[in-house]
């Protein structure tokens, strides 16, 4: 059985002080309109898991789901999206940068960049701010079949190269349309929770 197909919804926060008791948390985080909620959605075998959006910047909250007993996923707000008011844009990077420094549940980060726009400057800021921990980071190039398999092959290594002197980060190709990627994502958020559960 899929690990993500006992995923349900627990509940939401708008701000550090309403997140929940927790024992461990992995976190999806990514540019609006990258794929984010589409791909825990496409992981989990479920349309409407996740909400998703045509229109970039709606998600505002923290949204977590049970994996197990204190166990959680968690969809954080997608950043960067110009539309968004200014100081919500800021109050929402000031959440997300205080949640991943220092959330002590956090055992590491799945990062989503559109396959066809990686490494955008706030995907850079994202692990300036995460990387520092020591945490892993996964990193998912979602919308890959809009890529022909040579040029989709070319990012994977440019991607990998440019972040060869992290360690801890790793690197795969993803599509929620294609269902490409599933297995491997699967595997290495799988082996984080397995770590908390041998601590």
């Amino acid at each position: 059985m899929s690990l993500f197909s006992q995923l349900s919804y627990a509940t939401s926060a708008a701000t550090l002080a309403q997140l929940p008791q927790s024992r461990v948390e992995i976190a999806f985080a990514g540019r609006s309109n990258a794929g984010k909620s589409s791909a825990i959605n496409t992981l989990a075998g479920h349309k409407r898991l996740a909400f998703v959006s045509k229109t970039p910047g709606r998600t505002q909250l923290i949204n977590f789901f049970g994996v197990d007993e204190g166990q959680f996923i968690v969809d954080l707000p997608g950043y960067g999206y110009a539309k968004v008011p200014a100081e919500i844009r800021e109050r929402w990077e000031n959440v997300l940068s205080a949640y991943l420094q220092t959330r002590e549940a956090l055992a590491g980060l799945v990062l989503i960049m559109d396959a066809r726009h990686p490494l955008t400057p706030l995907d850079r800021r994202m692990l300036d701010w995460f990387l520092p921990r020591g945490l892993p980071v996964h990193i998912l190039l979602t919308k890959a079949d809009k890529l022909s398999r040579g040029a989709a092959g070319k990012t994977l290594h440019e991607v990998r190269k440019a972040l060869k002197n992290s360690p801890q980060v790793s690197v795969q190709l993803f599509s929620s349309l294609a269902k490409q990627g599933i297995e491997e994502a699967e595997g290495i958020i799988k082996s984080w929770l397995l770590l908390d559960d041998s601590r």
